[in-house]
């Protein structure tokens, strides 16, 4: 609002109405170097020799991927396993239960899967190594090691107004999206940066498969947004650090005064920016309370229930990135919870 001018766009009629750009790809050359320019500018992610795909936000990037790399998988008797570190983003587990993609097998908790390998070299495995972890924030590493274990990293928030920014991000395949860094979710755009040059191939190919590519007037649309931000140099970075830590401030102050809830905690870690954080991971501490989504609920607060995320439902997600008047309700309701003695 503050740079509607800017960021604007508007499209004749006329313009972009082929499936590919005068180079004959589905992929702005432009818009990969405003987006290779803005890694560098945040320090996030090296993108130097690495390859970018685009895709319908990060849901239709991790599907590409997860096939991608499991067509390395040359053992025709058994399905590449996926795990993830427990709380996990539901989605991982979603699509490929609901994709239901022979070559693929979804076998949940990373660690489980460790263990139960005894040491010994694990098999076509993928693991999702979500840093920071939605839902609680965790700067996560891989779990599982080995030659045959490839790991796609999920960096959606790995933005300074969310999460320290130790270094450049640079593992194999690394996750993005439009969505965490300007809020422009209904624009549905996501890319990741890739190492190896096959995995590319298959991953456009899959998205030409599934969808002709990105839409040309969605790489407009994020061309346009991602050019406004890099003109405005941190000025996006500084109003959604300064937004987020008011949210946190007020929450945290709220819960403090609860000897029955608690949010995650945080060791200090160095940041070119600053940190702060997207989503509360609230624990119900007492034993007997085993459901903490019901308690939140007959308050009317809303959250998700923590066997979504591979955990116990002593837990519960809140969303945390609402509007101010949602973010006043939300305070207000938890505030009468601890007034009450519920809490």
């Amino acid at each position: 609002m503050q740079h509607s001018t800017s960021s604007a766009l508007v499209v004749s009629g006329w313009h972009r109405k082929s499936y590919n750009y005068n180079d004959d790809t589905k992929i702005s050359k432009q818009l990969e170097g405003l987006i290779r320019k803005l890694h560098a500018f945040v320090g996030n992610a090296v993108t130097r020799n690495r390859y970018i795909v685009l895709g319908a936000g990060s849901t239709q990037i991790l599907n590409a991927a997860a096939s991608a790399l499991s067509l390395e998988n040359t053992s025709s008797h058994s399905p590449t396993r996926v795990i993830a570190s427990v709380p996990y983003y539901s989605l991982y587990k979603e699509q490929v239960e609901y994709f239901n993609a022979e070559r693929l097998e979804f076998e949940g908790e990373a660690y489980t899967w460790r263990n139960r390998s005894d040491g010994r070299p694990s098999t076509n495995v993928i693991e999702f190594v979500t840093s920071p972890n939605n839902p609680d924030g965790r700067l996560n590493k891989a779990i599982v090691g080995g030659p045959s274990v490839k790991t796609i990293s999920d960096r959606a928030y790995y933005w300074p107004h969310f999460t320290p920014i130790p270094a450049p991000a640079d593992e194999d395949l690394m996750v993005f999206t439009l969505s965490k860094l300007t809020g422009h979710a209904g624009s549905r755009f996501g890319w990741a940066v890739i190492k190896d040059e096959t995995v590319f191939n298959r991953m456009v190919a899959h998205m030409d498969l599934n969808s002709m590519g990105v839409s040309r007037d969605t790489q407009l649309r994020a061309f346009k947004l991602l050019k406004a931000v890099l003109e405005e140099g941190t000025g996006i970075f500084d109003f959604a650090y300064r937004t987020m830590k008011t949210i946190w401030e007020r929450l945290a102050a709220t819960l403090a005064l609860s000897n029955r809830f608690s949010l995650q905690k945080f060791n200090p870690q160095y940041c070119s920016f600053y940190s702060k954080i997207t989503y509360a991971w609230v624990k119900r501490e007492r034993e007997e309370d085993k459901d903490c989504y019901a308690v939140l609920k007959a308050a009317n607060i809303i959250g998700r229930q923590g066997n979504i995320f591979g955990s116990e439902d002593r837990y519960v997600r809140l969303s945390l990135v609402r509007s101010q008047d949602d973010l006043d309700i939300l305070i207000h309701r938890l505030r009468e919870l601890v007034s009450a003695g519920t809490m």
